[in-house]
Formats: C-alpha cells, structure tokens, sequence
C-alpha cells in the first residue's frame, strides 16, 4: 500500500510538468471554439425543441465561454489522456506499446460513451423531463443551466465508460485483483445501479437502464480484458 501511494505521489510531480502545456492548449482551444460557440449552441438547442432564455446580463456570455471551454476539452481529450498516461508511465512502469494502447483505449471508450449519450440517453431524458410542462406550468429554460446540465452529463458518461481500462490498470499495478472483480460482482451491480440513478437525468427505470446496462456490460469487458492480457501483477 506504501509503494502504491508514493507511486500516486510521482504521478502528481509528474502531471505538473505538463500542466503548462495543456493550459495552454486548452486556453487556446478554447478561444477559437468560442468564435464559433453560437453554432455549437444551435445544435445544443435540437435535442430541446424549444427556446432558450436568460435572466442575468452576463448569462449568454458565460453560456458561450462554458460551452467554448468544454468543447476545447472535447476535441482535447487524446492529448488530456497521453499527458495523463504519460505522467502514470514513469512511476509505474509502463512501456511505450502499453502507454499507446492505454491512451487509444480511453479515448476511443470516452467518445463511445459521450456519443452513446447524445444519441441515446439525453434525449430520452430531456424529453421525460419536459414532458411535466403544461399550459398552467410552462418550461423557461436559463442558457446557462442548460450549457452547464448537457456538457456535465455528456462528460460523465464519456468518463464512466473508462472502466475497462481502469480495471484492467488496477490490476496490473497490484492494486485490485482479477479474483477481487469477479468475487464482488454484487456490490459492482449495487454500485452500478447508484451511479445511474444520480447521474441519469430522470428517475425512472428506463433511462437508469440506459445507463446501468452498459455500464455493467463494461464491467465484465473489464474481467475479460484482464484475463486476455494475461499480466496480473500480484498483490502483496
């Protein structure tokens, strides 16, 4: 557990060598992506079918910075993941051909699970949720609220769908063990089925289902991938 933490601990000096280059990235990014934020908002609005409003000066600003800012994170994330991986290399003794596969993996099941999201999950759910609305109680949707509530639960599922590679990670650095995966397979299901209750944007079964099926899924590619990689570090 000592050689673990002190493992993390030259993970974070080593993050910090690049923290400059990816702000900078980033922060670029970011301004040409707001120049053309008024598009990327049109197309935020479809999966609404209705109009946007604001109720503070600075919100349509801050809605078009919020959404420049997320979408440089989104096209950025290939370069977030190599510089995350890279700093992980060193203290733990990843190979090149590993370090390639760990940055692909992640990024191909990122932009699987934001997809998977936006074409699936999210409309599903907006469309519950407006479903309330009446001629008594209409719908005024702030901006900002909208920006903040799509891209946050976009990424969260572009991140959740890393459990594989984090899985197959933590075993390989002796973290967790294979046996420890397959033993705990309840408490994965309990766990599964309480972050698609939070993270799903309505309660009901169907869209927790949306999320907790293939997280599940995930979960046993997760086993399997560690089993066919075949290079179990052993837990002392």
């Amino acid at each position: 557990m000592t050689g673990s933490i002190k493992s993390f601990a030259l993970v974070l000096l080593e993050l910090r060598r690049f923290i400059k280059l990816l702000a900078g990235a980033v922060g670029m990014t970011t301004l040409v992506f707001f120049f053309v934020s008024s598009r990327l908002l049109v197309g935020a609005q479809d999966f609404l079918g209705q109009k946007l409003y604001f109720f503070s000066v600075a919100g349509p600003f801050l809605a078009h910075v919020n959404l420049a800012f997320f979408g440089a994170l989104y096209v950025l994330m290939p370069l977030c993941m190599y510089v995350l991986w890279k700093a992980v290399s060193r203290p733990f003794k990843i190979t090149k051909r590993r370090l390639f596969w760990f940055v692909s993996a992640t990024c191909v099941l990122f932009y699987g699970g934001t997809i998977f999201c936006a074409a699936v999950t999210l409309p599903f759910g907006i469309q519950f949720l407006l479903s309330y609305q009446s001629e008594e109680l209409l719908a005024y949707i702030s901006v900002g609220h909208f920006v903040r509530f799509v891209v946050l639960f976009i990424f969260a599922f572009g991140i959740i769908f890393e459990l594989p590679v984090f899985m197959l990670f933590t075993t390989q650095v002796g973290v967790i063990s294979r046996a420890a995966y397959e033993k705990h397979r309840r408490y994965a299901v309990l766990i599964i089925a309480i972050l698609a209750a939070v993270l799903t944007p309505t309660p009901d079964v169907v869209n927790m289902a949306l999320m907790g099926v293939p997280l599940y899924f995930l979960y046993e590619s997760g086993i399997l991938l560690i089993r066919l990689a075949g290079s179990e570090k052993k837990i002392k």
